[in-house]
């Protein structure tokens, strides 16, 4: 599925502020750090069962107005964390609207179960020549 085609983009609000942390007089005085918003339950490029399951799958990251939300301040430049900011969209949304993989049950091979069962063994006979040697002691 290639959601990069949909052009979610018409849809992107973006919202700059000062980046915190290290970076010194550049930190101080640029608007670097890049704030992605995506409005999930107004997008018209998404249908109803795609919402619903982002929606459930992001909701740590989406805000009371059905905003997801998506930070970016690693880059010095606006245009980079902008940059990021997309790319991070779109790995996010993927990564939810993939269906996770059916497990397909295997049976345990009868060598393992049997290795399984003489390493109880030895274990258990281990235990019994302990107890008898404490035995004698007492």
């Amino acid at each position: 599925m290639n959601l990069r085609s949909r052009h979610f983009e018409k849809e992107f609000t973006y919202r700059t502020s000062r980046s915190g942390g290290k970076g010194g007089q550049n930190v101080n005085k640029t608007e670097t750090r890049v704030e992605l918003i995506f409005n999930v339950a107004m997008s018209q490029l998404l249908s109803a069962e795609e919402k619903e399951l982002l929606i459930k799958k992001l909701a740590a990251r989406i805000n009371q107005q059905g905003e997801l939300l998506i930070t970016s301040s690693n880059y010095r430049t606006q245009l980079q964390n902008k940059e990021h900011v997309i790319r991070k969209f779109y790995e996010r949304i993927e990564k939810a609207l993939t269906p996770p993989k059916k497990r397909i049950a295997t049976k345990v091979p009868k060598v393992v179960k049997e290795q399984i069962r003489q390493n109880k063994k030895k274990l258990s006979e281990k235990k019994q020549t302990r107890s008898a040697r404490t035995r004698d002691f007492l």
